[in-house]
C-alpha cells in the first residue's frame, strides 16, 4: 500500500516524506524498513516508481524522504556549509528514523545520499540498522567529481537543466542545486574524505557502480570494500552512468532483493 507524499517534522525541520507498503507499527514495530536517500539532486519524486517497486519485491515498507532544501521540504540557507553531509548523516538522519519510529533500517542511498548512509554508519550508534545500499557513493573527492559538477553548472545556467529541475523542487529549485554544487567546488572541499568512517561500519554492505559514471570512479568502490572491516559485495555495471537503478534495474532491482532478504532475516515473496 502506498501513501501520498505528506510532511514529517525531524530535527527542527519540515520535510516531505512517503511510505510505500507496511509501516512499522504495533507487534511489527521492529520490522525491517528500506530507507532511501536521494543524491544531490534528487527528491521523493525523483526516485519515480523505485520505492513502489521495492516495496512490491521485498514485501517490506519502503520510507523516502527530501533532505532539507529540496522538493517541498523547507528551503536550506545558502551558502550551504562544505559538511552538509556530515550534518545530515549524524545529527538530521538519527532525528528522521526517529521521528517515523523505525528501528531497523536498511540503508539505500543514491550519491549524496550513499555518503550520508556512510557517515551514519561510521559516525553515530546506527543502533538497529541491517544493511547498507550503497549506489554511486563518494569517499573521496577525484577529477571526474569536479568535471561533472562544472558541466552540470554550466546546463544550470545556460541550458534548460534549471527549468526541469523546477517541476520537482519548486521554489528550492537554487537550494537544491547551489546547495549541492557550491560546496564541492570550494578549494579546501578537495580535503573532504570519509575513509575515517569506514572501519566502524559492521554491517552487511552491497556497492552498486555504473562503470561510466560522469561523477565517480571504481575507486570508490575499492576503498569502500577495501575499508570495511568485513567488506562489501560490488556490482559492477557496464554500460552505465550514475544512476543504475533507473539505467538497468533488470539488474539492479533483483541485486538489492537478493541483499535485503539476506539481511532482514525474514521469507520475503
Amino acid at each position: 500500500m502506498s501513501h501520498p507524499i505528506g510532511f514529517i517534522e525531524a530535527a527542527g525541520q519540515r520535510l516531505e516524506a512517503a511510505w510505500h507498503g507496511p509501516r512499522p507499527a504495533g507487534d511489527a514495530a521492529d520490522r525491517p524498513t528500506l530507507v532511501l536517500l536521494h543524491e544531490g539532486l534528487g527528491c521523493v519524486e525523483l526516485w519515480r516508481d523505485t520505492p513502489a517497486r521495492l516495496a512490491e519485491l521485498t514485501g517490506l515498507g519502503v520510507f523516502v524522504y527530501s533532505r532539507r532544501g529540496y522538493g517541498r521540504s523547507d528551503p536550506c540557507e545558502l551558502p550551504r556549509p562544505t559538511s552538509y553531509m556530515h550534518d545530515e548523516g549524524l545529527l538530521v538522519l538519527p532525528e528522521v528514523l526517529r521521528a517515523v519510529g523505525i528501528t531497523r533500517p536498511i540503508l539505500f542511498g543514491h550519491s549524496d545520499g550513499a555518503s550520508i548512509s556512510l557517515i551514519y554508519a561510521g559516525g553515530t550508534p546506527a543502533q538497529g540498522l541491517l544493511g547498507l545500499i550503497l549506489e554511486a557513493p563518494h569517499v573521496f573527492i577525484e577529477d571526474c567529481n569536479v568535471e561533472g559538477i562544472n558541466a552540470a553548472r554550466r546546463a544550470y545556467a545556460e541550458g534548460d537543466l534549471r527549468g526541469r529541475l523546477a517541476k520537482y523542487h519548486g521554489a528550492n529549485v537554487d537550494c537544491a542545486f547551489r546547495g549541492w554544487s557550491e560546496p564541492w567546488l570550494q578549494a579546501d572541499y578537495r580535503l573532504w574524505n570519509l575513509e575515517e568512517y569506514l572501519p566502524n561500519i559492521g554491517v552487511p554492505t552491497l556497492v552498486i557502480q555504473g562503470e561510466d559514471d560522469e561523477y565517480g570512479t571504481m575507486a570508490q568502490c575499492n576503498a569502500i570494500a577495501d575499508g570495511i572491516p568485513h567488506g562489501a559485495d560490488v556490482l559492477a555495471l557496464p554500460n552505465c552512468g550514475h544512476a543504475p537503478h533507473e539505467e538497468q534495474a533488470e539488474q539492479v532491482e533483483p541485486a538489492i532483493v537478493r541483499f535485503v532478504r539476506t539481511v532482514a532475516g525474514i521469507n520475503l515473496p
